[in-house]
């Protein structure tokens, strides 16, 4: 559902400062949307770090700010230290940018009713508060990950990081259906400080999800949170065109025009995932054993340490037409494709929602960050996939594939997800959950600009 521009404006602005991560900035990108449709201006202030073409987005305004890692010659790979290194320079150029942007509204017909922004941003809300302009968080992945966030002080009181591998299976009984291998098992102090930030956003919370999809998540979150807004808007994506820094391969679609239906499996891990060598081998081994049909996304350097070299037989594989690859894909294009059977995903949180959408049951391979938690939502709570352990070995990933592909199991998952894709395109129609929560928010931050009129 693509929105389209207004008849008339609102006569305010709102201003987005979003992570430059590809999985970060695009849900925010389809929020401008989103708010554009309704009548708002948007301004998006922007690191030169991963920016995107302002030439695809003429609806919105971008205000440029400087950082220290798009002069360095050697930025680091690691993400946590990129995010780091974000954190500490873009403190003053932020304050610069809603510096001047308040002074050019002041001389407009145009007040900045908000600035909305990601909590992985440490600095932003205490910038806008040097401001007193109101602030509103995206947070851009599911509810149950954020729940985890807010609970690892009494996780790691009641021992659960403690646990030995012989009790990974243990249920977490505090967030059901949680299990100690869900837990995020690293940067403890970085995602506790994330849930600390969200919850300063007491002013507004836009939530990539629906009700119908994240119903009693949704509560429990806003349990935690009492008087914070909650504005589940999601699925984000379905409010603009599909964006993105990589060039997808055109011919992905053409070999999936010559595929039967529901008989492909489409393989992508997303834009940052790197595995192993040994995995990678499995990987292709195991897309040869299972004799079905796959269109697998390769990007350039996705193998840690080593060029991807693909086994022999997978190749001849290809050489017949049996298979696909690709450095990357048009990804909601191809999941919509009458082809697409199944999807085998790293399931972070945009691809989690874009399969949702299009009714495609997945094989999940968490890999870092919240994947393993999202991994629970998708097989346990909404039951339209099944997880692959950490490390699988070839005949583990053929069993998968032949299980999600050809067996009653994925055919049940299979109709389970066409039941949750129609819930998608129900919670954004007139009447809507999503569409009711749109509107909210939108009286939401004009009654912030309001406000600023009776006062000044």
């Amino acid at each position: 559902m693509e929105m389209k521009n207004p008849d008339t404006k609102l006569g305010c602005r709102v201003v987005l400062f979003p992570q430059p991560f590809l999985g970060h900035l695009t849900p925010m990108l389809h929020l401008g949307y989103a708010l554009c449709s309704k009548g708002f201006s948007v301004t998006i202030i922007q690191t030169r770090f991963n920016a995107p073409d302002p030439a695809q987005f003429p609806n919105f305004t971008f205000h440029y700010i400087e950082d220290a890692l798009s002069k360095s010659e050697s930025p680091p790979s690691d993400t946590w230290q990129i995010l780091q290194s974000l954190n500490t320079s873009c403190v003053d150029p932020l304050r610069v940018a809603l510096a001047r942007l308040l002074e050019d509204a002041s001389k407009s017909k145009e007040p900045i009713g908000c600035l909305i922004t990601e909590p992985m941003w440490e600095f932003a809300g205490t910038v806008a508060d040097e401001f007193n302009l109101p602030k509103m968080a995206l947070r851009p992945g599911g509810l149950l990950a954020l729940l985890v966030y807010d609970s690892l002080p009494l996780l790691r009181e009641k021992g659960y990081f403690l646990i030995p591998d012989t009790g990974l299976e243990e249920p977490v009984l505090e967030i059901p259906p949680l299990k100690v291998k869900d837990l995020p098992s690293q940067q403890h102090e970085l995602l506790e400080k994330l849930g600390t930030e969200t919850k300063s956003y007491s002013q507004g919370i836009i939530c990539n999800t629906f009700k119908e999809l994240e119903g009693s998540t949704l509560d429990r979150v806003r349990e935690k949170l009492h008087n914070t807004p909650i504005f589940p808007i999601g699925p984000l994506h379905k409010y603009s065109p599909s964006y993105s820094t990589f060039k997808p391969d055109p011919s992905c679609m053409s070999w999936l025009n010559s595929q039967a239906p529901n008989s492909v499996l489409y393989v992508s891990f997303g834009t940052l995932a790197a595995i192993s060598k040994e995995l990678f081998v499995e990987i292709a081994w195991g897309l040869v054993k299972s004799k079905q049909p796959f269109l697998w996304v390769v990007r350039k350097k996705m193998v840690n340490g080593s060029e991807n070299a693909f086994p022999s037989e997978f190749l001849e594989v290809v050489a017949a037409g049996k298979g696909h690859v690709v450095t990357w894909a048009p990804q909601e294009q191809v999941l919509a494709h009458v082809a697409i059977g199944g999807f085998w995903t790293h399931c972070g949180w945009n691809s989690t929602m874009e399969s949702i959408c299009e009714g495609v049951p997945m094989i999940c391979l968490p890999l870092f960050a919240d994947q393993t938690i999202n991994v629970r939502v998708i097989t346990d709570i909404l039951g339209v996939g099944l997880q692959l352990e950490k490390g699988p070995r070839r005949d583990e990933i053929e069993m998968a594939i032949r299980t999600l592909m050809v067996e009653e199991k994925g055919r049940q998952m299979r109709q389970s997800a066409a039941v949750l894709k129609e819930k998608a395109k129900i919670c954004l129609r007139e009447g809507g959950s999503s569409h009711e929560s749109l509107n909210k928010l939108t009286a939401h931050i004009l009654s912030f600009a309001n406000a600023k009129r009776t006062t000044s």
